[in-house]
């Protein structure tokens, strides 16, 4: 083996290999294929997928980055590799989970039985700063709230797959999986026909399924509102518009008469149906949350409230989205569907609570230290990694704020080989599948995987230095 003969595995649970020179069965055609390059083809290529992505325009803004110049998404050509048995079991794992988070939504909106019923502390959800009381009441077309969902996965060194957390407010990255796939298709045509590898290309069609799915009317107008060009994610706002048939807006296009919604158009006023929303809730409506708000719709909730436009995901869902919420989804599942868990919690300490508080600042420097409703990697402390002065820092904020801070030990994520300066070396991952909940449940067949590119790095956000794999599922 050429390419990976000198690869190391360096103890860590590895996607491609079990141990030194030994392939798992499922990798074996893939490093087979790879190991035929040399070190210049394999350059070549990489150099023309990182040209493609500079050409597509595929770029993402680092959050509070002071010059604001767009980047290219860190790519790197070699895939990430799923086997299809364990996929089916992941897809089963994700469906059963969205499926409780909607009932979780819908019930604590409404008749709060979970928490009547001792499962969940009031005060948890109360206290969460992404609750929000004026969705209380909200009937949601066909009681869905979370349409579309970015759960990050992440394998231990056990072998075994964990949820890290559960992304159900505005999750993005699933453009970088749609033009990853294109950019992998051309340049390894012949080994990706040969792989049998699940598609991901009916995406947009799957996601204008689910929008229409709830709209109030037939054949309805549907848009995609975005805070603007300013925004991180806003190549996946147009791409994904483009990708639909539908137009991107902002919040001055839209106007609300009579309690219906309208977009600007050159030849007058549209009715909307069905609004992909991608800005946060408190920033939706001016009249009902936060009145400085520029990017949201005046009257936008009333016209919602009455049936007359539809909001996904609908207002409320980032509750589900708090980090100290995830500790309690495997009793919602048990709670709402009578069935355990497919799919593992991380082990998770609650600084809320006075035992599992003492415990965490005894053992900073061995914990990983999240905020509850922090994304990015920020707000973060990695205990093992941290310097004395930090971790005392952390420690005054915990005691400060409990109910705002949780901690996980630290795993050992997989590692995928990298092409690291021309030489092949292992890198962590994570993966974050999407999932649309419109008539059923479908799941995207892998998803994307995330990697630090950073040597010895585990955090793998494109805000901290990371970038992206493809993702192949192998098909039957």
């Amino acid at each position: 083996m050429a390419i990976f003969a000198n690869y190391d595995t360096n103890g860590f649970y590895d996607e491609y290999f079990m141990a030194e020179g030994l392939v798992r069965d499922y990798a074996k055609d893939l490093v087979l294929n790879i190991d035929a390059l040399n070190k210049k083809q394999l350059k070549e290529k990489q150099k023309a997928a990182e040209l493609a992505f500079f050409n597509m325009g595929i770029t993402f803004t680092v959050t509070g980055e002071e010059t604001g110049v767009e980047r290219i998404f860190p790519f790197d050509m070699l895939p990430r590799i799923i086997d299809q048995q364990e996929w089916l079991s992941t897809e089963k794992g994700l469906k059963q989970r969205i499926h409780a988070l909607n009932l979780f939504i819908h019930d604590i909106y409404n008749e709060q039985k979970i928490i009547n019923d001792n499962v969940i502390p009031r005060e948890i959800i109360e206290s969460g700063t992404s609750f929000i009381p004026q969705c209380k009441g909200l009937q949601p077309p066909k009681n869905i709230w979370a349409h579309i969902t970015g759960t990050d996965l992440v394998r231990a060194a056990d072998g075994k797959i964990y949820v890290l957390e559960d992304n159900l407010r505005c999750p993005s990255g699933v453009s970088y999986v749609l033009e990853n796939r294109l950019i992998m298709k051309r340049i390894f045509p012949k080994l990706f026909e040969s792989m049998s590898v699940s598609h991901v290309d009916d995406y947009p069609s799957q996601l204008l399924a689910t929008l229409t799915n709830v709209s109030p009317v037939d054949n309805p107008t549907v848009v995609i509102l975005t805070p603007g060009i300013y925004n991180s994610a806003y190549f996946e706002h147009s791409f994904l518009a483009q990708q639909m048939g539908i137009q991107v807006v902002e919040g001055r296009d839209l106007v609300v008469d009579d309690d219906f919604v309208y977009m600007r158009t050159t030849d007058g006023l549209e009715r909307v149906d069905v609004i992909y929303r991608r800005i946060d809730d408190l920033f939706l409506d001016p009249l009902v949350f936060r009145a400085d708000s520029l990017l949201g719709v005046p009257g936008l909730m009333k016209a919602y409230i009455k049936g007359n436009v539809s909001l996904v995901n609908a207002p409320g869902t980032g509750i589900a989205d708090d980090k100290v919420v995830y500790k309690f989804v495997p009793d919602m599942i048990k709670y709402y569907l009578g069935e355990e868990s497919i799919l593992n919690n991380v082990p998770t300490y609650l600084c809320c609570d006075d035992k599992e508080r003492e415990y965490v600042l005894n053992n900073l420097e061995t914990l990983v230290v999240k905020a509850a409703n922090e994304a990015g990697g920020y707000g973060m402390l990695m205990g093992p990694s941290s310097t004395a002065q930090q971790r005392s820092e952390f420690a005054d904020k915990i005691k400060a704020n409990p109910r705002n801070y949780l901690a996980q030990p630290v795993l050992a994520l997989s590692r995928v080989p990298t092409l690291i300066n021309n030489q092949v070396e292992g890198r962590h991952v994570d993966l974050r599948p999407y999932i649309l909940y419109g008539e059923d449940i479908y799941v995207m067949p892998g998803g994307l995987t995330r990697v630090a590119l950073k040597k010895g790095s585990l955090i793998v956000n494109s805000s901290q230095g990371g970038g992206s794999k493809d993702t192949w599922v192998r098909a039957a």
